[in-house]
């Protein structure tokens, strides 16, 4: 069995179409997914979706892209969807520095980074973190505003010795999705070895990040066995061990009974 903990069914590419996806992705051994939002829109979508499938579970939140001239009742909103059944996580949430390279953008990315941690933290709930191209600031408002119910670095593509330091805090897990499969990824295998196995989880991205072979093509949750393939060559151990570790992994960051 393995557990998706990061895709957006709730893409306008793949939403259209989302039980076709489900169904593939089940064939292949996908138990459950997780549904993350990223603006307001697209957690409702998230929400709607968890409580059609039994399967899904839901993850909201504002994404560092989306923050810019976001209205406070758009914030406010959360109050009311994170009260909603099966919603699991705050996220994705936090830094975009690839996208944004003003200064005062920045500042706000982080204003709303902090705002999300400590929102999560009133909610008992666990963050999905975006992190490309911030680690130090990242890492600072981590430090100096620790989640308190879990974080998952989503789709991690930092250092082997920066991962070490984030699993140092408890709870707190390194997420791998596509990039891993990648033939040229020598540090996203080198983390996929390294990493605790009780600190690891998988991903796809979906729509995003697809997995070699299929680079080019949209990703989708299907996808993820080969994600876990690839772990299990390089840490030499079987698929089945990894997948019902990995699997044990997700339920317990996101407080969901793995018998469901």
């Amino acid at each position: 069995m393995m557990f998706d903990t990061h895709c957006h069914l709730n893409d306008e590419d793949i939403y259209p179409r989302i039980d076709e996806v489900i169904e593939a992705a089940q064939k292949t051994g996908v138990k459950k997914f997780l549904v993350v939002g990223y603006d307001l829109k697209s957690s409702q979508i998230a929400i709607k979706i968890a409580k059609k499938y039994q399967c899904c579970y839901a993850a909201i939140g504002f994404h560092p892209t989306e923050i810019f001239d976001l209205p406070e009742k758009d914030f406010k909103k959360l109050e009311t969807l994170v009260k909603k059944e099966k919603v699991v996580a705050i996220g994705e949430i936090g830094l975009d520095y690839h996208w944004v390279k003003e200064e005062d953008k920045r500042e706000l990315q982080k204003t709303y980074f902090i705002r999300q941690i400590e929102f999560a933290n009133e909610h008992h709930l666990p963050i999905c973190i975006h992190n490309r191209e911030s680690n130090e600031d990242c890492f600072k408002i981590l430090k100096e505003h620790t989640p308190k119910y879990g974080a998952i670095m989503h789709c991690y593509s930092g250092s082997v010795e920066m991962m070490k330091e984030l699993v140092k805090v408890d709870n707190f897990y390194i997420s791998l999705g596509g990039p891993v499969t990648f033939t040229n990824a020598k540090t996203p295998k080198a983390v996929a070895e390294e990493v605790p196995l009780d600190r690891l989880l998988i991903e796809t991205d979906s729509p995003y990040l697809t997995p070699h072979p299929h680079r080019g093509e949209k990703n989708e949750p299907k996808y993820i066995c080969l994600v876990s393939e690839e772990i299990a060559r390089l840490r030499d151990m079987s698929r089945k061990h990894l997948d019902d570790v990995l699997y044990k992994n997700s339920c317990r960051v996101f407080n969901i009974d793995d018998e469901e």
